[in-house]
């Protein structure tokens, strides 16, 4: 397969805007003089920016590049995130995804020591050059290439959007265009502030830098777009103008189930909860071993203050509530910005694991309390896929569930089933809402919000609130369920870090209590796994080598 675009990616759109309809595909651009189209020749009426803006997020942001592993940034960086945080495994080669995620060292039940010939940083780093990009083994290019792609594309929006005479409320459709750019701005750099050890700030869609900063400038520029986006909601006077220019931004085909066309009120509450999560997958929360109290010696980042808990906690009171509309997506049989077989984590695990790209790892099994429903609704042990060092596994992914009404659906490769949680969702708001609760010591309220979860998801578990749990007890059921909740989400490797789990044992890191099964079918319970990986990765060479710094930060990693 070919990749897109192999460099120059910062300051390149896509000016053929897709409209991701449910009926037929058609142009919705006023397209001026196609021998010789530009973006303000071309996009001059209101119809033609809102595909625009449409387009910039779904096709730049979410297809663009991404046909080397699947067909969308939901399979392949996604996977990445996933692999990492060892809730799936992989054997192919291709990208780099049978090694990104192998820890350097296991240690087995009887004592047995086995180590990894080929660490995953040199790994990662001997492969991040331009000419394996071009083999599409540069694993650390696409989320860089999607992301920014998506805030150029935001940019030339902003640039045009006064620019377009509305009808109707004119003020308030513009203020919903720009709106959507300022969230999907504040996606973007969050994205790249949260994987990548440093970037650039890009706000001009003619302008090029080579400027980098460090991921927390990012973070910060995140925050500013995601509270631009909630001041300019704030002065949206027109309800009805509101909901159809925002009615015609969402894919039609995605306003089912926890998809649909939100309020301001729900928009804002959705902001909260990004913000929050902002701060929570950034910050260090070390909970190694079962301790609470566990530090990590040496990172890229700090540790999470009694300040940085209570923000978190005042963002996520005020975050998506159950019943609230979120950001999701479907796969539709065509005009998609992902397929169903192919375009997520899930549909690339789904079905008889020796078949899979992608593996259910025993480490993410493990999590299940005993009798929850959404084990028994989701995977079976039909077959084992058996490997070595990469891990053998028992359980597969029911395609579409076993039927259990009420049960959260893992995985489905049927057109339209399965649904995608592009951003936020209640079940991560309600998790985060349980952490900083436990972290700051109202244990019992926190594991309420644990019990709320498992039952919106149909778990049938007996609750944890009122079993008088430690601190550690507490923490245990919460780990456990953000990874068995909130995996697919490209969450699950943030999370390892901030946990403390992907660094080094010898700087305080590591996994321990783990399930290995060997290719014999002996099942080790108490493994301990030395990750040591990254916890930034560096900026990709096909924008470090074509965009050299120049008297800025520095864009390799120099914590590792």
């Amino acid at each position: 397969m070919k990749l897109i675009k192999k460099h120059s990616f910062l300051y390149t759109i896509c000016f053929t805007a897709i409209l991701l309809g449910t009926v037929s595909c058609k142009e919705q651009l006023d397209v001026g003089n196609p021998n010789s189209p530009t973006v303000t020749a071309n996009v001059n009426t209101e119809t033609g920016l809102i595909s625009l803006a449409q387009g910039g997020v779904y096709i730049n942001g979410f297809l663009n590049g991404d046909n080397w592993l699947g067909n969308s940034h939901f399979s392949l960086p996604w996977g990445y995130n996933e692999l990492m945080a060892d809730v799936l495994g992989a054997d192919a080669s291709n990208n780099q995804i049978t090694t990104i995620g192998v820890p350097d060292y296991i240690i087995l039940d009887d004592g047995t020591k086995l180590t990894n010939k080929s660490p995953s940083i040199g790994i990662i780093r001997s492969y991040n050059n331009r000419a394996s990009t071009g083999a599409g083994n540069n694993a650390i290019y696409y989320q860089w290439l999607n992301m920014y792609a998506m805030n150029n594309a935001c940019n030339n929006v902003l640039s045009l959007v006064d620019g377009v005479k509305f009808t109707g409320d004119a003020a308030t459709k513009a203020n919903t265009v720009k709106a959507w750019c300022y969230w999907w701005k504040g996606y973007a750099y969050a994205s790249i502030g949260s994987m990548y050890y440093s970037g650039l700030i890009i706000d001009d869609a003619s302008a090029t830098n080579n400027k980098y900063v460090l991921h927390d400038e990012l973070i910060k520029q995140s925050n500013n777009y995601l509270t631009m986006a909630a001041t300019t909601l704030g002065s949206i006077t027109s309800q009805t103008d509101y909901q159809a220019v925002l009615g015609q931004l969402i894919p039609a085909f995605t306003q089912v189930g926890n998809g649909g066309v939100l309020t301001v009120e729900m928009w804002k509450r959705n902001i909260n909860t990004m913000l929050a999560r902002n701060i929570l997958l950034n910050k260090l929360a070390p909970f190694v071993n079962g301790n609470p109290n566990a530090t990590i010696a040496k990172s890229s980042t700090t540790a999470m203050t009694a300040a940085d808990w209570n923000s978190v906690l005042t963002l996520v009171t005020n975050g998506i509530q159950k019943g609230d509309y979120v950001f999701t997506g479907r796969s539709t049989a065509s005009n998609y910005f992902f397929s169903a077989s192919g375009g997520t984590v899930t549909s690339l695990t789904t079905g008889v694991n020796t078949a899979t790209t992608f593996k259910i790892s025993e480490r993410f099994i493990q999590n299940f309390g005993a009798g929850d429903k959404r084990l028994a609704n989701n995977f079976n042990t039909a077959t084992t896929y058996k490997n070595n060092y990469t891990f053998t596994t028992r359980y597969s992914i029911t395609d579409g569930g076993n039927g259990m009404p009420g049960v959260y659906m893992y995985g489905s490769k049927s057109v339209g089933e399965y649904e995608l949680f592009i951003a936020g969702s209640y079940e991560e708001n309600a998790l985060m809402l349980a952490e900083a609760n436990i972290r700051l010591g109202n244990i019992e309220a926190g594991l309420a919000s644990i019990d709320a979860v498992r039952n919106y998801m149909g778990a049938g578990v007996p609750a944890v609130a009122g079993t008088k749990l430690t601190l550690a007890g507490a923490l245990t059921e919460l780990t456990k369920e953000r990874r068995v909740a909130l995996i697919g989400r490209g969450l699950s490797f943030y999370d390892s870090r901030r946990w403390g789990w992907i660094y080094d044992i010898a700087n305080g890191g590591g996994s321990y209590g783990n399930t290995v099964v060997t290719t014999a079918g002996v099942v080790n319970k108490n493994v301990t796994i030395n990750y040591n990986f990254l916890d930034y990765w560096d900026v990709p060479a096909d924008e470090s080598v074509l965009n050299p710094s120049t008297g800025s930060v520095a864009t390799k990693n120099p914590n590792f």
